[in-house]
């Protein structure tokens, strides 16, 4: 299920077949390559195939939710936020992947915030966790800025790599 959330400059919602393009572009940026994963969508085609099975999968719970976001001055798809709970995890994982030439301006911050508030509230959320690459530094500086704090490490089984949890708890939200 998407979250509908509107600020000054962005609004998240469903994602659409019409989003194939963008998702495309979006999974075969370096970023995503590096720090979630190969996804082996090459062609507008399998672009459709990645949205069926994923963002556009009917879900009967509320997760996943995987929000495209748009810049409303440009109406046009520049990233995504998601809400996943994971089966070997307790909490819910926050995620969130930018077009590079977005990226640095703010817009993460103002969306990921955002949606964070709203699953405190909405969703009662007692805790919201990010899963990162030790690596990562630009996400880790803004998960840090979100107010969250590294708890713990996770061993990806899939890829035997070793991740950081970060954590906020609602009592301490944004």
């Amino acid at each position: 299920m998407a979250i509908y959330i509107e600020t000054n400059r962005l609004r998240s919602g469903a994602f659409s077949l019409e989003d194939a393009g963008f998702m495309l572009q979006l999974l075969n940026t370096e970023g995503w390559l590096k720090y979630i994963g190969e996804r082996n969508v090459k062609t507008l085609e399998q672009a459709e195939t990645y949205l069926i099975n994923g963002p556009l999968r009917k879900n009967e719970n509320t997760f996943p939710s995987l929000s495209r976001v748009v810049l409303k001055s440009e109406n046009k798809p520049i990233g995504l936020v998601s809400l996943i709970k994971r089966d070997d995890l307790e909490n819910i994982d926050i995620g969130f992947a930018f077009l590079p030439e977005y990226m640095g301006r703010g817009y993460a911050f103002e969306m990921v915030s955002e949606i964070m508030q709203f699953a405190f509230r909405e969703y009662k959320m007692e805790k919201i966790i990010a899963i990162v690459l030790p690596e990562n530094l630009q996400s880790i500086r803004l998960l840090e800025k979100l107010g969250m704090k590294l708890e713990t490490e996770y061993l990806k089984k899939e890829t035997d790599e070793v991740l950081h949890i970060y954590g906020l708890s609602k009592e301490s939200p944004v």
